[in-house]
């Protein structure tokens, strides 16, 4: 009987002692349910704002390079200047000379 007893209260302070394990266990987890965890963003935030500063220095000089290539086109000429005055030249001479020609031998 001594023994029976024995095991019996055993096994009440074993079921006890997990009763009081489960009534921690719930209390933790609603303590964790409750807890709010908070994101820290600021160096994300400012890896994005350096990114977002290098993107728009990049847009600055594509939109610089934009210009100065359009600035280039619009000045660009088939043929040079000198090359276009020569050839005007030569054709207003041979124009007079073909009148001349003409006009003396007839």
């Amino acid at each position: 009987m001594a023994k029976i007893e024995e095991l019996t209260e055993l096994l009440v302070t074993e079921i006890n002692n997990f009763e009081k394990s489960i009534q921690k266990l719930e209390t933790l987890s609603e303590k964790i349910n409750a807890t709010k965890i908070g994101i820290d963003i600021k160096e994300y935030k400012s890896i994005i704002e350096s990114h977002q500063q290098k993107m728009a220095s990049h847009t600055q000089t594509i939109e610089r390079f934009e210009e100065d290539f359009k600035n280039q086109l619009k000045q660009a000429k088939i043929y040079p200047n000198w090359a276009v005055i020569v050839f005007v030249v030569s054709i207003l001479v041979s124009v007079f000379s073909l009148f001349f020609a003409l006009y003396y031998k007839g």
